[in-house]
C-alpha cells in the first residue's frame, strides 16, 4: 500500500495535526509520486468517494487549522473555566494608569484653583464685573448691553466679549428706537425720557445736558438704542422677518445720533448670522418649556421602557426562539405600517394646492409641523422606510441559516443570563461610573476654560491711535500718556487669559483632559466587558449546570478584573483612546477645512478619517475578545489579544456566520422596544388616547418629549441587550475552545449543550473512537 492510500493519508494527516501544517505538506504535498503511485491514488480516491465512512474520516482529517494561527488547545482535565490561580498582568501600564489618575486629580485641582465658572456662566462688562452675580451691584443686572453694536463684526465676537465698544450690565434690554440727541430734545418737556435712557448709561452719570460730542467721546451713554431681546444673556437687535423683509420693531430703517438714516440691514451685517441664532433661541426656549411641562410623562415613558426591556429579557430566557422570530416579523410589520401611513399621507396631500411646495422652498421653520403639511416630506419618509424594509427582508432571505444559528446561540445566552441574573443589573454600575467620568471631565473643562486673569486693552475712539489694542491697567490708565495722545481712549475689559506657563498651555491641558477622559471611559467599558465575560465563562465551563457554577460568579469576576488585570484593561483602553483622540482631531481639522479650496488636502483628510474609523472599530473588536481571554486565562493584554485573534482565525468560518447576525437580531430587539414605547408616546402626546386626553400637557412641539422617550428607550434597551451581546461573544469563544480541547467522548466530554453543538459544532467533525 502506497503513501497515497486512504489509511496512510489518514495517519499522516493525524500526525500532521500534532506536528503542524508543514509536516503533512512535506509528506503529501511535496512528494513526487510515480505513475503507478498516482494510479493507486486515483483508485483510492474513487473508493473514498464511494465510501461515506472513509469520506467522513477524510473530511475530519483534512479540516486541520493552519499552523500560522497557532496550535489548537490541548485537552486539560483540570481546566474548569476562568483560572483562579493567576497573577497581576501589565503591571507597568497599571502603575502608569494610577499615576495618570493622580495627575488627573491634580489637574482638576489646579483648574479649580485658577478657574472661575462665573466667567462662563455670567457675561462680563467693560470693568471686568460679572452681570447678575449675587452680592454685587450687578446682582439685578444679568444682561450685557453693547453701547454701539454696529462696531461688532459678528455674533462670535459678541459671545467672546471682544466687541470694541463699551459693555454695560443692565436689568433689561431696550424696547424702542432712541438716540441721545432725541433724549436731550425731549428732556426739556418730559423728564421720563431721561429716566428711561439713563439705565443704559454708565452708573453715576447724571448729566443729561452734557454735549453730545463729549458724551460720545467719553462713552458715558450709548449714542443710540435699538429694540433688543436677550440671548445668551446679551442684548441683540430684535430681528423679525416679515414677508421676506428684515425688520426691527416693524421698521426697516432708523436714524442715528447724527440724524443720518441707517438701514436695519446694517445691524444685520454688524451681527452677521444673528437671525439664525435668534431662531435657534426661540426654538430652544420652546423646547425648554416643553421639557418643563412634560418631564413627568417622559420619566414615566422611560420607566415603561425599562420594565418592557426587563420583561423582554426574562421572556427570552424561556421563549428565545419564538420571541426572536416575533421581533423579526414585528419590526417588518412596524416598518410596513410606516410605509403605508406615509403613502396614505402622501396621496392625501397630493390633492391640496399648497402641499406641493418643496422643503428647500420654505427653508428652515421653527414650527416643524409645517413640514408635515408637505407631500415631499412624506415621500422622503416613505422612500427611507422602503429602503430599510427591503434591506431587512433581503438580509433575512440570504442569511436565514445564519439567523437560525444566531438564534441558537442567543438561546444558550438566555440560559446563562437566567442562571446569573445579577448580570442584568451590572449596566447600572457602568452607567454610574460613566456618569462620574463625564461629570469630572465636564467640570474640569469648564474650570480650565475659565482659567485666567482679566485682560484689559486700550479702546481708542480714533482709528489711528498707536496704543490701540495694547494691554493696559485700568487703575493706572488715567495717569499714562495714552489719554493725551489718543483723547477719549478707555481701558476696557477684553477677555480672560494670562502670560504664565499655566495659561500658555491651557490648550494642551484641555487635550490632556480629553485624552484621560476617553481613557477612563474606555476603561470603564472594558471593566464591564471583562467582568461579564468572566461570569459567563464560569457558566459555560460548568459541566453540570447549574450545580457546578461557582457562587457569586459576577462578583468574583469583578474582583479578579480589578485585582489582577487593571493594567491589561488600561493598556487596551489607552490604545483605543489614542485612536479616538486622533479621530476627534481629524474631525476638527475637517470642520476647519470645509471652506478650503485645496482639493488634495480635503481628499487626504477624508481618507485618514475613513482609515481611523476602520481602525477604531477593529480595535474595539479585538479588545472585546482580548478581554474575554483575559477573564478566562488571566494573561496579559498582548498575549490575550493574540490568542483571541488566532482562535477566531482558526474558526473563521463560524466567525463569518455569527459576525454581525447576532448584533443584527439584538438591534432589531432594541428597535422594537424603542418603537413600541415611541408609538405609545406618540398616541399620548398627540391626544389620541381618549381615556387620558385631559392629562396631556400643552406643548409647542410634541416631538420634543416623543424623541426624548424614543432615544431614552433605545439607550435603556441597549443597556440590557449589551449584556446579551457580551454573553454571546463569550459563549462563542468558549465554544471554539471547547471544540479544540474536547471531542465529546466520556473521557473528554463537551461542556456545551447538545443543541448548541448540533447547530454549531457539527458532530461529524469530532473524531470517533475506532475499534481495535
Amino acid at each position: 500500500m502506497t503513501l497515497c492510500s486512504a489509511v496512510n493519508i489518514s495517519d499522516v494527516l493525524l500526525r500532521g495535526s500534532q506536528k503542524g501544517e508543514g509536516y503533512y505538506k512535506r509528506r503529501l504535498g511535496d512528494q513526487d509520486c510515480s505513475r503507478r503511485t498516482r494510479l493507486t491514488c486515483h483508485h483510492n480516491n474513487k473508493d473514498t468517494r464511494r465510501n461515506p465512512s472513509v469520506r467522513g474520516a477524510m473530511a475530519r482529517r483534512t479540516e486541520i487549522p493552519s499552523a500560522y494561527y497557532g496550535e489548537p488547545r490541548k485537552f486539560d482535565p483540570t481546566f474548569r473555566g476562568p483560572i483562579h490561580n493567576r497573577s497581576c498582568t501589565d503591571v507597568l501600564c497599571c502603575v502608569i494608569f494610577v499615576i495618570v489618575i493622580l495627575g488627573y486629580i491634580a489637574l482638576g485641582t489646579v483648574a479649580w484653583i485658577h478657574g472661575d465658572p462665573r466667567k462662563v456662566a455670567y457675561p462680563t462688562d467693560s470693568n471686568g464685573q460679572f452681570c447678575g452675580q449675587k452680592g454685587t451691584p450687578n446682582a439685578k443686572k444679568a444682561i450685557l448691553f453693547y453701547f454701539n453694536i454696529l462696531k461688532c463684526a459678528s455674533p462670535a465676537v459678541l459671545i467672546n466679549l471682544q466687541c470694541p465698544t463699551t459693555q454695560l450690565c443692565v436689568s433689561k434690554c431696550p424696547d424702542r428706537f432712541a438716540t441721545y440727541s432725541d433724549m436731550q430734545y425731549n428732556y426739556r418737556s418730559n423728564r421720563s425720557y431721561w429716566e428711561y435712557y439713563r439705565q443704559f448709561c454708565k452708573p453715576g452719570f447724571d448729566n443729561p445736558r452734557k454735549a453730545v460730542a463729549q458724551v460720545l467721546r467719553d462713552e458715558d451713554c450709548p449714542s443710540m438704542i435699538v429694540p433688543s431681546r436677550p440671548f445668551l444673556q446679551r442684548c441683540f437687535p430684535d430681528f423679525i422677518t416679515r414677508n421676506g423683509t428684515l425688520t426691527v420693531a416693524n421698521k426697516t430703517a432708523f436714524k442715528d445720533v447724527l440724524g443720518q438714516t441707517r438701514s436695519v440691514t446694517e445691524l444685520r451685517d454688524a451681527a452677521n448670522g444673528i437671525t439664525c441664532l435668534l431662531d435657534t433661541k426661540e426654538v430652544g426656549m420652546k423646547i425648554f418649556e416643553d421639557y418643563t411641562n412634560s418631564w413627568y410623562w417622559i420619566l414615566i415613558g422611560l420607566v415603561i421602557a425599562m420594565v418592557v426591556s426587563l420583561i423582554f429579557i426574562l421572556l427570552l430566557r424561556f421563549t428565545a426562539g419564538f420571541l426572536l422570530w416575533v421581533i423579526i416579523f414585528g419590526v417588518i410589520a412596524v416598518v410596513a405600517y410606516g410605509i403605508w401611513h406615509c403613502y396614505w399621507e402622501f396621496v392625501t396631500l397630493m390633492g391640496k394646492p399648497d402641499a406641493d411646495v418643496t422643503i428647500s422652498d420654505i427653508g428652515f421653520q421653527t414650527d416643524f409641523r409645517v413640514y408635515l403639511e408637505l407631500s415631499q416630506t412624506w415621500l422622503v419618509f416613505m422612500i427611507s422606510l422602503s429602503v430599510t424594509e427591503i434591506t431587512i427582508v433581503l438580509m433575512l432571505i440570504f442569511l436565514r441559516n445564519r439567523v437560525r444559528i444566531a438564534i441558537a446561540l442567543l438561546k444558550e445566552g438566555s440560559k446563562a443570563i437566567g442562571y446569573i441574573m445579577s448580570t442584568l443589573f451590572y449596566p447600572i454600575v457602568t452607567f454610574l461610573l460613566l456618569a462620574v467620568c463625564i461629570s469630572y471631565w465636564a467640570v474640569t473643562a469648564v474650570f480650565l476654560a475659565s482659567s485666567g486673569e482679566a485682560i484689559y486693552k486700550v479702546m481708542p475712539t480714533q482709528p489711528n491711535c498707536m496704543y490701540a489694542n495694547l494691554t493696559c491697567d485700568p487703575e493706572t490708565f488715567n495717569k499714562t500718556n495714552v489719554t493725551k495722545v489718543c483723547p477719549g481712549s478707555q481701558c476696557t475689559f477684553a477677555f480672560y487669559g494670562g502670560e504664565s506657563l499655566y495659561h500658555r498651555y491651557i490648550f494642551i491641558l484641555q487635550l490632556c483632559n480629553l485624552l484621560v477622559f476617553l481613557w477612563l471611559v474606555n476603561f470603564t467599558i472594558a471593566l464591564g466587558q471583562c467582568t461579564l465575560a468572566g461570569a459567563f465563562a464560569s457558566y459555560y465551563w460548568a459541566l453540570k449546570k447549574p450545580a457546578d457554577i461557582p457562587p457569586c460568579p459576577l462578583f468574583s469576576s469583578f474582583g479578579r478584573a480589578i485585582r489582577y488585570h487593571t493594567g491589561s484593561l488600561a493598556f487596551g483602553s489607552l490604545i483605543l483612546a489614542i485612536v479616538q483622540l486622533i479621530r476627534i482631531v481629524l474631525e476638527y481639522l475637517d470642520h476647519k477645512l470645509k471652506g478650503a479650496q485645496n482639493v488634495f488636502a480635503r481628499f487626504l483628510l477624508c481618507c485618514l478619517k475613513c482609515c481611523f474609523w476602520c481602525l477604531e472599530h477593529f480595535i474595539k473588536f479585538m479588545n472585546r475578545n482580548a478581554y474575554i481571554m483575559i477573564a478566562l486565562y488571566g494573561k496579559n493584554f498582548c498575549t490575550s489579544a493574540q490568542e483571541a485573534f488566532f482562535l477566531l482565525m482558526r474558526n473563521v468560518v463560524r466567525v463569518a456566520v455569527l459576525d454581525k447576525v447576532t448584533d443584527f437580531l439584538l438591534f432589531l430587539g432594541k428597535v422594537l422596544i424603542a418603537g413600541s414605547v415611541g408609538v405609545l408616546a406618540f398616541f399620548f402626546f398627540t391626544r389620541k388616547i381618549p381615556v387620558i386626553q385631559e392629562e396631556v400637557p400643552t406643548l409647542n412641539y410634541y416631538w420634543v418629549p416623543l424623541l426624548t422617550v424614543i432615544f431614552g428607550s433605545y439607550l435603556i434597551a441597549h443597556g440590557f441587550f449589551s449584556v446579551y451581546a457580551m454573553c454571546v461573544d463569550t459563549l462563542f469563544l468558549c465554544f471554539c475552545e471547547d471544540l479544540e480541547r474536547n471531542d465529546g467522548t466520556p473521557a473528554k466530554p463537551f461542556f456545551m449543550s447538545p443543541g448548541l453543538h448540533r447547530i454549531l459544532g457539527k458532530n461529524d467533525q469530532s473524531p470517533k473512537k475506532s475499534k481495535g
